[in-house]
This record gives C-alpha cells, sequence and structure tokens, in this order.
C-alpha cells in the first residue's frame, strides 16, 4: 500500500503541491478530503474504478484511501485548522501511510489566512496541531516524516520536489513542475481558498502584501506568538 499524506496549515502552498502531483499523471490525488468532511459533513473522493465516491465519516474515508493505495499510488493533502480527533483516537488507521508536512513562514501565511478569513481564531492558524500530528505520525509509524519548507519549495522546485520524490518513494517527474492554470472540480466547494492556485502555470512566490500583519494587528501578532513555537520545531526537521 502507498498513501502518502501531506498534512499543511492553511495558506502552506499545499494546493500548488497537490497541483503538481495531479500533473504526474500516475498518483490518485485527493484534495482536503478531511476539511470537507469537516466542513460539508461528506466528501467525495475518486473510486477505485475511476467513480466517485461520497463518504460520510473519518473511518470510511481512511478505510477507502487504503484501498485506494492497494490499486496504485495516493497523493492527499489536508489542511489542520481543525484538530482531527479520529486521527488520535485511532491511529492504527493511519499507521500504514507515509505522513509528511508544509510548513511556511507563519507570519505571512497568517496575513494570508486573515485576508481570506478575517474572523479566523488561533487554533486555525494550524502549527499545534500540525506538531501534534507530526509527533503521532512519527510515533505510530516509527518513521520521521519528511517536512517542506514553502519557502525551499518555491525559492528550488526542482531540488526540492526531487528530494520528495526520493523520501517518499516516487520516481521524480520533472515535466509536473508546469501545469496549465484552471480550477479543479475539487476545489469548488471551498473555492475561495484556492483563487492562487488557480491562476498558477508552476511554482512561484506570491508577490501580494497584506494592510493587515503580525506588525501593525495585535491580535494576529499572538496568533504568530502562540504559533512560532511549533513552526520552529517542525524545520528542524525539514528537507
Amino acid at each position: 500500500m502507498t498513501v502518502i499524506a501531506m498534512w499543511a496549515h492553511p495558506r502552506a502552498v499545499s494546493t500548488a503541491f497537490l497541483r503538481m502531483m495531479a500533473e504526474r499523471g500516475d498518483v490518485t490525488v485527493v484534495h482536503e478530503p478531511l476539511v470537507l468532511l469537516t466542513d460539508h459533513g461528506e466528501v467525495s473522493v475518486p473510486g477505485p474504478d475511476g467513480s466517485t465516491v461520497v463518504l460520510r465519516s473519518p473511518g470510511e474515508l481512511l478505510a477507502h484511501l487504503a484501498a485506494l493505495g492497494e490499486e496504485r499510488p495516493v497523493f492527499f493533502k489536508d489542511t489542520l485548522e481543525y484538530h482531527y480527533q479520529h486521527l488520535f483516537d485511532h491511529p492504527e488507521r493511519i499507521a500504514g501511510f507515509r505522513h509528511t508536512f508544509i510548513v511556511r513562514d507563519p507570519a505571512r501565511a497568517i496575513a494570508s489566512h486573515h485576508a481570506v478569513k478575517p474572523e479566523v481564531t488561533c487554533s486555525e492558524i494550524g502549527y499545534e496541531h500540525q506538531w501534534d500530528l507530526f509527533e503521532l505520525a512519527w510515533k505510530t509509524t516509527g518513521e520521521r516524516p519528511v517536512v517542506v519548507r514553502a519557502e525551499r519549495l518555491l525559492a528550488d522546485p526542482a531540488g526540492v520536489v526531487s528530494a520528495y520524490c526520493e523520501r517518499v518513494g516516487l520516481p521524480y517527474v520533472p515535466e509536473a513542475l508546469n501545469w496549465q492554470p484552471g480550477e479543479r472540480a475539487e476545489w469548488r466547494p471551498n473555492r475561495r481558498w484556492h483563487l492562487d492556485v488557480m491562476a498558477s502555470s508552476a511554482f512561484r512566490a506570491p508577490e501580494r502584501e497584506y494592510a493587515v500583519t503580525v506588525d501593525n494587528d495585535e491580535r494576529l501578532r499572538s496568533f504568530h506568538e502562540h504559533h512560532l513555537p511549533y513552526y520552529e520545531r517542525l524545520i528542524e526537521h525539514a528537507l
């Protein structure tokens, strides 16, 4: 079984990474199934025969991903604005997965998150949830998860993706580093979060400036102070 999980905090360039994985053509890609299940009560995911399957519980979902991974490699990514308690209650269900994480400088990620969702709460920033899951994955699998730094990915896509593929047991496909802009059907339920990647054709450093940042907003600054230690622990393990 090959199921590769990428666990991200929101605004970590993770959807662009998923888009690159989809461009390969040799991997079944599943977009944010736990987020969509939590937000909407159900999630549509690929079936083994190319159909679409609707699932309504985390247990069903994890079992389905494992079954798909017996047919061909599966890559799924999820964001950790939520603490998915099911994973901690049933770690055996993710023990056979290969766990990877992607992190971005929290000052930039928090400003970007606030720009999309001004009512964001501290826990939804996600780094604390990431660290908790990093420790769980390491303990459950006995293998240290792979960590990608978004800034390195944007600066050297070929180098980082090649190293990532080597660590997770996939061949490196350089042609997948470029793709056609456009929307994917699985992005539509939470579309507002994916506008940047819809307009992209490769990994590119965003040039946007934000009006509200950790430097000029006390609430965002408190979020940054809370999550920075978890980010610093994660990047100690980065590629």
